[in-house]
């Protein structure tokens, strides 16, 4: 479907978009988000049990409230939004077309929200802030949201924390509810990363999405602002400072539903920079027909593989600690695995002239000589191999 529509609000040159049709959700998820979700839709009767008590939720009042003091998104108001969420539906094949409501709010922000019926809101700070494009970005994200189910888990969010002050004089009851609080915190900040990657599929404009990104965080001053230095603050947030500033940045981003604006735009980069994104864009990707048949245990593990491979790669200092923990760990594991011969083979007795081949503890000659794994126990300066590999262990 081309985007060219004679509204008298379209500014930028009309071009054939990509569409995806029967696409999963599964196709833009963040592993972490993705996990989640197929093991609650696995769950027979989920949407069913919650959606039964959507008397206790706000959704009716919320409807309400929108439709009473917003401004509905249709044909004859604010026609080019109306035209950017039917384009976004039909490029993610969203059969059904959520309402969406401008609310006047100075304050640039969107969310979809609602369980039987998600809504779409956005605020006029957003609208008067972001050029078509970067508009379009944001509505396909919304509309990610509502493929995702998003909205379903998003409205259970803020049923819990109304519920959390409301039994806070409970002793411990707060806490219980604040730990699951916390933990759908997590997951939702990873929801919103899925939504980003909706939203680039919709509008197909990496440098929109970045552009839109930046206005968040900085507003209205493009001319004053740059893509790459942008990003540049992504990486020094991750790698400078010590352990203090990791714990700070933990305590920081703890009570928030969205990640930072820097991160989300590192995130989105690399991920359009992905062989996943490519298959997409080519149309190989998973389908909505075959969502039944997802593996929870898989989805499960590639959430873990990604956290794993998360903390190996970054550059902030917990995580570096945590890895640096976790490969001492692993290597006690794998000498205990090979017996107390793993760590016998660590302090080899080097081999004198004459020598047959070194015994074992307890006298017992090993397979291969001192080392287990077959090397010498000798790097050539006197120290130590690592069992792993045989280079020279880091003292650090």
């Amino acid at each position: 479907m081309s985007d060219s529509h004679d509204n008298g609000h379209e500014h930028v040159p009309s071009r054939q978009r990509r569409r995806f049709p029967g696409i999963s959700s599964r196709a833009y998820e963040h592993p972490a988000d993705r996990s989640a979700l197929v093991a609650l839709r696995k769950l027979s009767g989920f949407d069913t049990v919650f959606k039964a008590l959507s008397g206790l939720l706000p959704e009716r009042s919320l409807r309400l409230l929108f439709l009473s003091d917003s401004v509905r998104v249709s044909d004859r108001q604010f026609a080019h939004l109306n035209v950017m969420l039917r384009d976004a539906c039909y490029i993610l094949d969203l059969e059904k077309v959520p309402a969406m409501y401008v609310k006047q709010d100075p304050a640039p922000n969107a969310m979809c929200i609602g369980l039987d019926e998600p809504i779409i809101v956005v605020t006029t700070g957003l609208v008067e802030l972001l050029d078509e494009e970067e508009m379009r970005a944001v509505v396909g994200h919304e509309v990610g949201h509502a493929l995702s189910g998003h909205a379903v888990y998003r409205t259970i969010l803020l049923f819990l924390t109304s519920l959390a002050v409301r039994v806070a004089w409970i002793p411990l009851g707060n806490v219980a509810i604040m730990a699951i609080v916390t933990a759908l915190r997590e997951w939702f900040r990873k929801s919103e990363l899925s939504a980003d990657r909706a939203g680039l599929l919709v509008g197909q404009d990496l440098q929109a999405s970045m552009r839109g990104l930046m206005k968040i965080a900085g507003g209205n001053h493009l001319h004053e602002m740059n893509v790459d230095a942008f990003l540049e603050q992504a990486e020094e947030y991750e790698a400078s400072g010590d352990l203090r500033d990791s714990v700070l940045k933990i305590l920081n981003v703890l009570p928030r539903s969205h990640p930072f604006t820097t991160v989300r735009a590192a995130e989105l980069k690399k991920w359009a920079a992905s062989r996943e994104y490519q298959r997409t864009m080519d149309g190989h990707y998973p389908r909505r027909d075959e969502d039944k048949d997802t593996s929870v245990r898989d989805s499960f593990r590639e959430s873990a593989s990604h956290y794993a491979t998360h903390v190996r790669s970054s550059k902030d200092p917990l995580m570096k600690l945590v890895n640096d923990i976790a490969g001492g760990a692993g290597d006690l594991g794998d000498r205990m695995r090979r017996g107390f011969g793993g760590f016998a083979g660590s302090q080899p007795r080097p081999p004198k002239d004459g020598d047959g081949p070194a015994e074992g503890p307890g006298g017992s000659q090993g397979p291969e000589g001192p080392g287990s794994d077959g090397s010498d126990g000798d790097n050539g300066s006197g120290g130590p191999r690592s069992p792993r590999d045989g280079s020279p262990r880091d003292g650090a």
